[in-house]
Order: C-alpha cells, then structure tokens, then sequence
C-alpha cells in the first residue's frame, strides 16, 4: 500500500508515537465539480529542513540498497498481525512489493513541497478505493511500515525517528482517506468496461477500445488502471488514446512486455465481448487551456497514446495553436499509429508530425529536438519509457524551458506501466 495529509495535532495523536484514530473526512464538492480542490491546502508532512524531514530521509538513504528485504519483511508483518487484509493485494506479490518503496520514496523526496505531495497523496486515497482499502486499514499499514523500518534501519532508528515517521505517517495517511472519502460520494470506486473492439497493430501492440458500463469523465493526457478477470487485483496503468468522445468509448494501446501479465492478457488473450475493470482517472498531463502556446510532444512507443489525445483535444477546442509531435520508435515497423497522426496532421494546419527512429534503442528522441526549434515559447509533454522522460527532461532544459512548462507522467508511476 502506496504512501501521502492534513494539518498537524488533528489526528487523534498521543505521546508523539501513537498511532492515530482517523477523523472524519470534510464534505466533498458537488457530484458535477471537476475536480477535488481543498478549500485550504493542507501543510507539508514535515517543514523544509525540519529535524522530521532530516530523520525520515536518514533512513531512507539507510534502506535504499535493501528495499526487496525491507518490503518483504513488511508484508510478512502485515499479513501476520492481519490476516484479513490479505484479500486486498494479489495472490502473486512480486509487483506490488515494488511499488511501496516506490511510493514511500517518492513521498519522501517531495516531503516539503506541499502541491507536488498533497496532489500526488490525493490522487493514491482516490486510486486505493479500487482495492477495497478503508480508513481503518491505515493503522495496521503504519504499525508494520514503522516495525519494519525499525529492523532493517536499525544503525539510524532512534525514538525520535520513529515520532518523525508516525507524525508525517499520520499526516500523509489523512489526505488519502480524505480524498477517497469525498471521492466516494461522487464516484464509483472501479467501473466495468466491455472490450468493443481488438486490433493488433503489431505482433506485440494492441489498440483496445471499450465502452464503460456507466459515464467515465477523463481529461486528454490523464491515465487509468486496469484490471483484467485473468489476474484478480492486479492492476496496470495505461493512458487514454484520445480525447473524451461523445460516444463514451475509451481506447487504450497496450505493448505485451516479458513477464507482463496485465499486458499480455490484453495482448494476446483479450478479446471483443471481455470485460475488464478500470480505475480512476488520474495524471495531470493535460493541455492549458487558459493559454496560446504552442505545445512541444514526444511520444516514444505507446507513449504516443495520450499525445495522440492531446493533439484531439487542441482539435476539439477550435483553437489554432501550433503542435509540434516527435514520434519515436525503433523501427519503421514499431510507427504503428503513424498513419493516424498523419491523418491529423493533414487535417490540421497547424499540426506537424515527425517521426524519429533509433535503431539502436538509445532513447535518442530527445536529441532530436536540438535540430529544430526554438521551443522557448511551447509547453512541452513527455510520454514513453523511463529512460526517454528523464533525457527529454534534461534536454528540454537545455534548451531553456522552463521546468513549470514541462508536462509528463511521474517516472515512478511509469515504471510499473504496460506490465
């Protein structure tokens, strides 16, 4: 279970180690508001350079190197001491061991950056209702995250560690189940979808559209999680391949990659007539609106899924604005949408697509970014695999945009994509 908070002295603390007895959630907006938006922010878990903050990244540092050890010693914890909680994860752990260090520390890292953290806690209380997780299935995850913490950083755990640890856990624990409680009032916590169509583009790629059994709202570039019936509770990430349509289907290109279960059941075992489940919508790597500038995508592999929905979505909106797209591939053969985007592109004056191919798989899409331009008058979005977002970020920087015009998914939820 991921990691994310309210004010301090709120949440039934005691003696600075207890563990907390969750308080009621705030009312949530009306049912038609967009999106969840706390009247008032709540504060970091810790303050910027606070005694808490240098306590808790100690011991990240400390266990780094150990995570498999310290993951797995945590759910033995968890399902020791509740064994009713072992119906929330799947039967098969290996995936879902990886993601608490990856939660855990990506908290840790945005620790005093109250919009980057609060945005990203918010979003996992929405996501963990899809596993039937309940306020009252906090604590218990608390307790053994601290007992593990406790053994396996052991050189750098103190008593005052350990407050620092309950305080930001108590903290980050509120803003889930606040976000899952206002979210249940407007929103289901999965909704099925009947797969409609399946067209494999390539020996490994599959387009998949599906119609939700009930209104799905999304915006252009978001992503969601699915669920397949071959492999209960296991849930995958994909984006969504094009804007919000009027017909309420929802399309999805997916890529089988060794060992994905998720994936290759989509692949290769899906057919029209299944019905998967999908997650809420969530990601904010969406157009603004309130603005002229051009936008700068990269799309590498399926990655050119939700720029594909962003290029519709300018479409839609009647505005004119220029979009430069740099699709990325191995080879010719792995464009397997290309024809689409240039469909778009002859529709659209101001669209211009270029395709960008490397052999070699170095990731060199980035680079080509240095031949064209200037970009300092663009927002620029970044969808493919880890490694292509991290150069593009560099890279953009480079050449002088702004990291607050830099739009991608988080690396962290990219890791686990497509599997």
């Amino acid at each position: 279970m991921d990691a994310p908070t309210t004010t301090s002295g709120e949440n039934g603390m005691s003696g600075g180690s207890g563990w907390f007895t969750p308080r009621s959630a705030p009312p949530a907006p009306p049912p038609d508001s967009p999106e969840l938006v706390p009247a008032q922010r709540p504060a970091p878990a810790v303050e910027e350079g606070s005694a808490d903050a240098i306590l808790i990244r100690r011991t990240m540092a400390e266990i780094g190197p150990i995570a498999d050890k310290v993951t797995s010693y945590f759910y033995a914890l968890l399902f020791v001491r509740h064994p009713e909680l072992r119906a929330l994860f799947p039967a098969a752990m290996d995936s879902q061991r990886e993601r608490l260090l990856k939660a855990l520390l990506t908290a840790a890292e945005h620790l005093d950056n109250t919009s980057v953290l609060v945005d990203y806690l918010q979003g996992l209380g929405r996501g963990h209702r899809k596993y039937g997780t309940r306020a009252e299935h906090y604590p218990a995850v608390g307790e053994c995250l601290i007992g593990a913490l406790s053994r396996y950083a052991a050189s750098v755990w103190s008593p005052e560690a350990e407050a620092a640890w309950v305080r930001a856990y108590t903290t980050i624990s509120q803003v889930m189940i606040d976000a899952a409680a206002a979210d249940e009032l407007r929103a289901p916590a999965w909704w099925q979808a009947e797969i409609v169509t399946h067209d494999l583009r390539t020996p490994d790629v599959a387009v998949l559209t599906v119609r939700p059994g009930q209104p799905y709202p999304f915006l252009a570039g978001q992503y969601t999680s699915v669920e397949t019936p071959w492999w209960p509770r296991v849930w995958r990430h994909y984006s969504f391949a094009s804007a919000p349509r009027s017909d309420g289907l929802l399309t999805f290109h997916v890529k089988a990659v060794p060992a994905g279960w998720v994936s290759n059941a989509l692949v290769h075992r899906a057919r029209p007539g299944d019905v998967i489940r999908l997650g809420p919508p969530t990601g904010s790597m969406t157009v603004d609106h309130t603005t002229d500038s051009g936008l700068l995508c990269l799309g590498g592999g399926t990655g050119i899924a939700p720029i594909k929905a962003l290029v519709e979505d300018v479409a839609e909106r009647g505005a004119r604005r220029p979009v430069e797209v740099f699709y990325g591939a191995r080879t010719d053969h792995d464009l397997y949408d290309i024809d689409t985007m240039l469909r778009l592109q002859q529709s659209h004056p101001w669209l211009s697509v270029r395709a960008v191919i490397d052999q070699l798989a170095h990731i060199q899409l980035p680079d080509a970014l240095r031949e064209y331009g200037p970009w300092n008058e663009y927002d620029a979005y970044l969808s493919g695999p880890p490694g292509m977002i991290r150069s593009g970020i560099d890279t953009l920087r480079d050449i002088g945009i702004p990291s607050g015009r830099i739009r991608h998914d988080s690396v962290e939820e990219l890791l686990v994509v497509g599997n």
